[in-house]
């Protein structure tokens, strides 16, 4: 189990200097230069050539790529995160502030997820080809295929009209405020979690009635155990190791789905600063966000790797 768990880390940190290479060769590449982006066109033309050289050589893009790889790398582990262009916060305040929201947004989507799809799977693999299965199918299909923005438009745009209701413009915390935080995180989280629950329905599904034809769950019954029982402690089980894993897949979705998602609810979490970054230019905190988003990315999975190999210790010898 410690091998296995080594060798998992040790591919996670490698995945992780890739992404960091690729996210730092991307911002660089980028068409455009930053010191339009801080200044604006017209302020632009106003600067002499020293003043531009100085401005890089401050903001530290003068220097030759692989140094400037190696400085960012060297302040990220010293937990320096950089400044925003525009603001007086840095990336790490930020991160500070708008974080728990985009946490709770991703946890509470999960949940839901998983609320929603479990049951929802079991419904359609023990009454297969019936109107409940049919159903199921169509809706799962259905949240796969509608963009979830779109969704939370909607949502947003039927409560404001129907009830004249709008979500909290700030941020609060859930220890401070727990009912505004909640109205700021629910409508994020549900839009996110639906968009999941159809995956983990469908993949459910299909494992579950991969694994009720085998032949211990027919032993089980031969038995005269009560069918609910053989379901809930034989196939089950057996049939949510597949759904762990998608959902480790998923937050992949959940990160990248909370940029317009909490665009369109106006939800002042990380996904939202994503947003306004990109529409400025800010390199520094694109940069730093993007590569922490890959690293929560890759450390989930790891997670769920190692709770895979241990709930089937198979995984382990592999």
């Amino acid at each position: 189990m410690y091998s296995y768990i080594a060798r998992r880390l040790a591919f996670g940190l490698l995945t992780v200097i890739g992404v960091s290479i690729m996210v730092f060769v991307v911002m660089r590449i980028l068409p455009g230069d930053p010191l339009v982006a801080v200044f604006g066109p017209d302020g632009y033309t106003k600067l002499t050539e020293e003043q531009r050289a100085g401005y890089m050589r401050e903001l530290g893009l003068s220097d030759p790529l692989w140094v400037q790889y190696l400085t960012w790398v060297k302040a990220i582990a010293q937990g320096n995160f950089g400044q925003s262009f525009f603001r007086s916060e840095s990336v790490a305040d930020m991160l500070l502030r708008r974080g728990p929201l985009t946490a709770q947004i991703a946890l509470l989507s999960v949940i839901l997820s998983w609320v929603v799809g479990i049951p929802v799977a079991i419904i359609s693999a023990l009454k297969p080809n019936t109107v409940a299965d049919s159903a199921a199918r169509f809706v799962s299909i259905l949240f796969l295929a509608v963009p979830g923005f779109w969704v939370g438009m909607l949502i947003v745009l039927a409560l404001l009209f129907w009830f004249g209701y709008r979500a909290p413009m700030t941020g609060a915390s859930l220890f401070t405020d727990p009912w505004a935080n909640f109205q700021l995180v629910i409508g994020p989280a549900v839009v996110l979690g639906l968009g999941q629950a159809a995956y983990i329905a469908r993949m459910g599904r299909s494992s579950l009635l991969e694994v009720i034809r085998e032949d211990y769950v027919r032993t089980a019954r031969a038995k005269g155990l009560n069918g609910k029982l053989v379901i809930a402690w034989h196939a089950l089980p057996n049939a949510l190791l597949p759904v762990i894993t998608l959902s480790g897949v998923l937050m992949g979705l959940v990160l990248a789905g909370s940029v317009p998602v909490e665009r369109a609810f106006a939800t002042p979490g990380l996904g939202f600063a994503m947003f306004i970054a990109v529409s400025e230019r800010d390199i520094f905190v694109m940069q730093n966000l993007v590569f922490l988003y890959a690293a929560v990315f890759v450390l989930l999975n790891i997670l769920i790797d190692v709770a895979i190999a241990f709930l089937d210790p198979r995984i382990r010898l592999r």
